[in-house]
């Protein structure tokens, strides 16, 4: 104890320090090459881990601001192309519109022509019908007429006769 006693903390003695030094050293060395490579390695692995994400993570923006601007010229390119199909059905429908109008005005001046050429025939049909039953009827009056004054007077008979045989001459 007497050698305690002497031992001052604030006063360290020479060989205190020197084989303090020594084991200061010697661990560090140790610990230097067992500890501190691995966990120098293991930083450097981490942090290139670290910047190839970062890299990773650039390229992906890149990317995606690529396929952003992709995606609106393509949406550009739709909408042209919608307008451009709408346009054309509007067009073809016009068409298709005005194509029935003639078609349907067409037709109904066939049907009206049609139908005037159907009032003419029967209109001459009714004339003739008509002139044939007047005929008739002038044919019927003139023979009862002439039945009443040819009944019995020879003058009569004599020009009746003479009428046939002009009939059968001609």
């Amino acid at each position: 104890m007497i050698f305690l006693a002497e031992f001052s903390v604030i006063k360290p003695d020479i060989g205190l320090l020197f084989w303090s030094t020594v084991i200061f050293i010697l661990f560090w060395v140790v610990v230097g090459s067992l500890a501190f490579k691995p966990i120098v390695r293991a930083l450097k692995k981490r942090e290139q881990d670290i910047q190839n994400s970062l890299d990773e993570a650039k390229r992906a923006r890149e990317e995606m601001a690529n396929l952003k601007a992709e995606n609106e010229e393509l949406l550009r390119q739709a909408r042209e192309e919608r307008s451009r199909i709408l346009r054309e059905a509007k067009e073809i429908g016009d068409k298709m519109v005005a194509e029935a109008k003639e078609k349907a005005k067409e037709e109904a001046r066939r049907i009206v022509t049609e139908a005037k050429e159907q009032i003419e025939n029967q209109k001459r049909a009714a004339m003739i019908e008509v002139k044939n039953e007047l005929g008739m009827m002038a044919i019927q009056i003139a023979e009862k007429i002439l039945r009443k004054n040819l009944t019995g007077d020879k003058e009569q008979e004599a020009y009746v006769k003479s009428l046939i045989d002009e009939i059968k001459l001609n």
